[in-house]
């Protein structure tokens, strides 16, 4: 539990790794947690300690080094003296609501490390229908820090509440099975044998099974914390969902993504060497997966999922003859990609065009609305 004092500085951390992010350092979610740890171990009373303390944890080699300084001066010359909302050569807007503290706590709260302060009540009084509807569809790369933690408060929510829509669903088609005469007759003979009470033969109905492989590379930096929430949210309702990372390699987080928790899942995935924010080899992957993990996991009853924009830097053919073989084996193959929610995108990249013919839906995931939809597709399947 983090207390008042300490999680002040621990806003700050994150909001530090996102303005070294912007500014070319390599701060993804592993990284802020690793400096989160650190600045916890130092405190903040000697700034210079402070200052070794999370350029030992951010920087990875020479040019990081030399960037750091200044990065590291910029923000915290500014977080002194509390001028978020001033440009070059501008003055400062008191109203701004970048000055306002929530800002701080957009990339914890993405996390799943938001204060308890932030209860979903909270959400709702703040937060009318006009500004959730906005938020559902503005693009996840294009949101403000201040918009990214409200609409962390009510993304879990929609989840949850969508998978719950699934779960309901396949019991109550189970319970449609064929009319048991004999139990109805005997159920209705106190009626004088008018069949008014039908009885049926309850049919067992195979839960699909959900396959869930998410792109961590750099090209997806935007969307990998949602598409994680996405996945965990998934997960808490499906009894039979198996979720993997890659970049340049698999990595599984089924077991991850069961903690209670997310806040606890973001930082066992942390500790996982998933190649966050590396290049992309989807074919690779793909092949490694099906390799390790094909027999158990893929039959006539799973569905098979990728959260991906398509870009790699493997051999397309790889990518083809893999996704082909998986095709062979699951009920239905989906394939999220955020940037068809660009109005002039055309899937025309190496690695798209060769997974195209083996997808049967192929669907944007750049926003909160685009997820939601896959419930429709589920339904289908």
């Amino acid at each position: 539990m983090v207390t008042p004092g300490v999680q002040g500085l621990d806003l700050s951390i994150i909001e530090f790794c996102r303005f070294a992010r912007e500014r070319g350092l390599s701060t993804g979610v592993k990284e802020s947690l690793d400096a989160l740890r650190a600045a916890s171990a130092v405190g903040i009373a000697g700034r210079e300690n402070l200052k070794f303390a999370l350029r030992a944890v951010l920087c990875s080699s020479k040019a990081d080094w030399e960037l750091f300084d200044d990065v590291f001066e910029t923000f915290w010359n500014r977080s002194e003296s509390g001028d978020w909302a001033r440009k070059p050569g501008g003055k400062r807007n008191k109203n701004s609501k970048e000055d306002r503290p929530q800002q701080d706590n957009a990339g914890l709260a993405l996390m799943g490390q938001s204060s308890s302060s932030n209860t979903e009540g909270e959400g709702k009084s703040v937060l009318g229908a006009s500004g959730q509807e906005r938020l559902r569809k503005a693009d996840f790369s294009e949101l403000a820090p201040a918009d990214l933690a409200k609409l962390e408060r009510i993304s879990l929510r929609l989840l949850q509440q969508m998978s719950l829509r699934l779960s309901r669903r396949t019991k109550n088609m189970a319970a449609q099975g064929k009319v048991d005469l004999r139990r109805t007759i005997r159920r209705n003979i106190g009626r004088g044998g008018d069949l008014i009470d039908l009885s049926f033969r309850n049919r067992k109905l195979q839960q699909l099974k959900l396959v869930i492989v998410l792109d961590v590379s750099g090209s997806m930096n935007p969307y990998s914390i949602f598409f994680v929430r996405f996945a965990y949210a998934l997960q808490k309702y499906f009894k039979r969902v198996d979720t993997f990372l890659f970049s340049t390699q698999l990595t599984e987080i089924t077991s991850a993504l069961r903690a209670r928790q997310l806040r606890d899942a973001m930082e066992s995935l942390a500790q996982q060497a998933a190649g966050w924010s590396g290049g992309t080899k989807i074919g690779d992957s793909l092949r490694d997966l099906n390799t390790r993990h094909g027999r158990k996991l893929f039959s006539r009853d799973t569905v098979f999922m990728v959260l991906s924009d398509g870009w790699d830097t493997g051999d397309p053919a790889t990518l083809a003859e893999e996704i082909s073989a998986i095709k062979r084996r699951v009920r239905k193959l989906i394939w999220l990609n955020p940037l068809l929610g660009m109005a002039d995108y055309q899937p025309v990249t190496l690695g798209m065009s060769a997974a195209l013919p083996y997808i049967d839906v192929f669907a944007p995931a750049h926003n909160l609305d685009s997820l939601l939809n896959l419930e429709m597709h589920l339904k289908r399947a």
